[in-house]
């Protein structure tokens, strides 16, 4: 007997439910295998309107599913059975590569970015030098500073060898101290610029120093320090207040503006001058020069003593004991080494070995003396008994025993003069 029409469409219709639904069991199977180009990633894949009308639509009990097993949390692997049909074997595992895989391009450009991401940005506060260029220092005249001048800073060569040492020279003449220092200008006779000496050093310092550096006349006979510093007509207009003013009220200065109602200007250089009167001016003694040595060190980092010509007055004991170095005044007059000589030997066998060693001699020429004298063997003789040996040339505005200012010396002379207070200011290290 025939099947009803009905029961041939129902079990056509169960047929083709099956056929679709056996459809789907190797879709399934191949995405968890991840063989399928669109792996399942755990959200709802997005299916362009060209693959919708392309692709079969899955039945809606299917997505539910697996929205259902996106959310549930991972089961562990279990391990597969092993298959009866040879077709459906798994395939052998391959094995493991001998050379551990390189990181590619990619990768390194990704962890190059993270190590940069991690170090601290520079700024404009903490790093300025990162965001302007270096320049070349100003070259100050000759040709190179007429190139600059002329094309208005366009075209800048630097400075020239001459003009990088004088550079140099400043610094250490500028070089910041902590403490106070001095130095004791000296020799075993007169006129061969000792005063003069202390006269130019500190008026150099006092140009490129920022702190202004004291002198002090401490000569028993009579010196001419501040005369030489000021110029006599200006010294004798001032009220001529002196060292022993300062020691007879010493215990009422107790301010730097109380110290200066008994010190001298010559622009920033500040002095003390010596005792005029000759039955005074052998009065100081080591313990009172001491005395002003410590009050000078409350308010001077650097200052000059512009001692005597001998070694064996009162107060040269507190002065050499005191004293951070020296500066040995010479000629170059055959006499004038030799006495040079002896002052370097008499400290060294009376327990200053350490000053002579470290001492600065300087040589100036006041004279022009005849060209019978060999100023190389004179220098040669020197210089190996000493730190340093610095010649003065022969200038007139030192050798007249006048006024000495920086603006009337030769260009020779000025820069004779920043090697000396370098030398000075490195000594103090």
């Amino acid at each position: 007997m025939p099947e009803p029409v009905e029961n041939k469409t129902a079990n056509a219709l169960a047929e083709a439910e099956a056929a679709a639904e056996q459809a789907q069991l190797p879709r399934r199977r191949d995405r968890r295998r991840g063989d399928d180009s669109d792996a399942w990633t755990g959200t709802m894949p997005i299916i362009s309107s060209n693959q919708a009308e392309q692709r079969p639509t899955a039945p809606s009990s299917s997505w539910a599913e697996a929205a259902a097993a996106a959310d549930a949390p991972p089961a562990r692997p279990q391990p597969a059975k092993p298959s009866k049909d040879p077709a459906l074997k798994p395939p052998a595992p391959q094995a493991a590569p001998a050379v551990p895989a390189q990181p590619t391009r990619s990768t390194r450009s990704a962890s190059k970015a993270a190590a940069l991401a991690d170090a601290p940005v520079p700024d404009f506060i903490s790093s300025p030098g990162l965001f302007v260029r270096e320049q070349k220092p100003r070259p100050i005249g000759g040709f190179r500073g007429a190139l600059y001048n002329l094309t208005g800073g366009g075209l800048n060569l630097g400075p020239s060898a001459r003009q990088r040492e004088e550079d140099e020279l400043a610094r250490r003449i500028s070089r910041q101290l902590q403490g106070s220092y001095n130095t004791a200008v000296l020799s075993l006779k007169g006129g061969i610029g000792k005063t003069s000496t202390t006269v130019g050093v500190g008026l150099t310092l006092a140009e490129f120093r920022g702190d202004p550096p004291c002198a002090i006349d401490a000569n028993p006979d009579s010196g001419d320090l501040v005369e030489r510093a000021l110029g006599e007509g200006i010294y004798q207009q001032q009220s001529p207040r002196t060292i022993t003013d300062l020691l007879m009220n010493i215990e009422s200065v107790d301010s730097l503006t109380a110290l200066a109602r008994y010190m001298h200007h010559a622009g920033r250089l500040h002095l003390i001058a010596g005792e005029q009167d000759p039955e005074v001016s052998d009065s100081l003694t080591a313990e009172a020069y001491l005395r002003i040595r410590k009050l000078i060190a409350g308010y001077y980092s650097v200052a000059l003593i512009d001692c005597g010509t001998g070694v064996t007055h009162n107060a040269m004991s507190g002065i050499l004991q005191s004293a951070d170095n020296l500066i040995i005044a010479a000629g170059y007059a055959v006499s004038g080494a030799k006495r040079a000589r002896s002052t370097l030997h008499w400290l060294a066998s009376h327990g200053y070995e350490d000053l002579a060693r470290n001492a600065v001699v300087v040589i100036t020429d006041k004279d022009e003396v005849s060209t019978r004298v060999d100023k190389d063997a004179i220098e040669e003789h020197l210089s190996g008994i000493c730190r340093q040996l610095i010649a003065v040339p022969h200038d007139r505005g030192v050798a007249d025993g006048d006024l000495v200012t920086l603006d009337v010396l030769r260009p020779e002379t000025r820069r004779a003069y920043r090697e000396i207070a370098a030398a000075i200011v490195d000594g103090y290290s």
